[in-house]
């Protein structure tokens, strides 16, 4: 196939999902990592045409919705000290511990919403008297760019720019809910776009060590169900193996250029996650030669720590514990306009997914 909407075709769709009813014998288990299949799967109402013994368990790859408190404080800290503060647009309603980069831009911050991090180059070029940043976060899909960012500043001397670091790690994410024990996950849908980047072999000793079956998945309906079908037929022969599903777009070395680009300006260090807590060598940070354009470093704001919202369990969704539906707080207290987590408002997140797309689901 060559063409998007063959990916979308009906027919070919159904006809996956009888092959999976008909596979699938026993309650298996499996965990969409990436929020972007999240929607998928809720938005075409794949979730309700499964059988009821395939259970699709939503993780937690959704990079804003991973982002921890004092990240959001921290960017809100500088804005309110005069610095341009550089973000891709989903970040800017995600709630901080008392409000969003929104409301402080609404409080005469300046904010400014990005499709690239190169333009917030141009920003600080155009302005020598204001330090610029950019808000870096992300997968690693998105790393690349803001990689590319630091090198043209330094190629540039652009000397008033710097980047505030969240860039978290997939296969790290995935070993610490396998780790958990209340973990209950037969096997996964490995995220598309990161093993774009990325490829595959990262992912061969979690399947190794933890006897589990991990398809790389693309995001469209027969992507999905195809995905699923490849991890059932797994499931039911006892095996446990990387396969690549999404074929036409990752390859087994991933974007070599960009890892590159990526590990000449990164180093892997250990990350919190939003609810999650810290997990181990799950992102990246700045290597020493580059603690220039560190904005935590640069600006001294390291020391600023949020506690989590108590009333919020985001965590709980991010690790597939539960389901968005069943927080006392879904569709009352939080709702997209008014957020109590990041899962609700983020593009990708769980909870916006079974907001907007409920006349697709059976939650009860």
């Amino acid at each position: 196939m060559k063409y998007l909407s063959e990916y979308r075709n009906l027919e070919a769709t159904k006809k996956y999902l009888d092959l999976i009813a008909k596979t699938a014998t026993k309650t298996w288990n499996i965990m969409e990592i990436c929020g972007g299949q999240t929607h998928g799967l809720v938005k075409n109402g794949i979730i309700n045409l499964l059988p009821e013994n395939v259970r699709m368990i939503h993780g937690p790859g959704c990079p804003v919705c991973v982002t921890p408190l004092n990240l959001i404080d921290k960017a809100i800290e500088l804005l309110e000290n005069g610095v341009i503060v550089c973000s891709f647009g989903d970040m800017v309603r995600v709630p901080g511990s008392k409000k969003s980069l929104l409301e402080a831009k609404a409080n005469g911050g300046d904010l400014r919403i990005l499709y690239s991090p190169l333009e917030a180059v141009n920003i600080a070029k155009q302005n020598p008297d204001k330090e610029v940043v950019f808000f870096a976060v992300g997968f690693e899909t998105t790393a690349p760019a803001n990689a590319l960012s630091v090198l043209h500043a330094k190629k540039e001397n652009v000397s008033n720019y710097s980047i505030l670091v969240s860039h978290v790690l997939v296969p790290p994410a995935m070993e610490g809910i396998l780790d958990d024990e209340l973990c209950t996950i037969d096997a996964f849908l490995g995220a598309g776009h990161v093993c774009a980047i990325m490829g595959t072999e990262e992912y061969y000793p979690l399947v190794d060590k933890y006897k589990i079956p991990i398809v790389i998945t693309g995001f469209e309906p027969l992507d999905l169900v195809q995905g699923i079908y490849m991890a059932i037929v797994q499931l039911e022969k006892g095996e446990y193996k990387l396969e690549n599903q999404y074929s036409r777009v990752v390859k087994e070395e991933g974007n070599v250029a960009a890892k590159k680009m990526m590990e000449s300006v990164f180093e892997i260090a250990d990350r919190e996650w939003r609810g999650i807590g810290t997990i181990p060598e799950s992102g990246y940070r700045l290597k020493k030669e580059f603690l220039a354009y560190d904005a935590e470093t640069k600006f001294g704001i390291s020391s600023i720590a949020t506690p989590e919202n108590s009333t919020c369990i985001a965590g709980q969704i991010l690790k597939g514990i539960k389901k968005p539906h069943q927080c006392t707080q879904f569709g009352k207290a939080c709702t997209p306009a008014n957020p109590l987590g990041a899962p609700m408002v983020s593009s990708e997140g769980a909870c916006a997914a079974y907001y907007h797309f409920s006349n697709n689901l059976i939650t009860s």
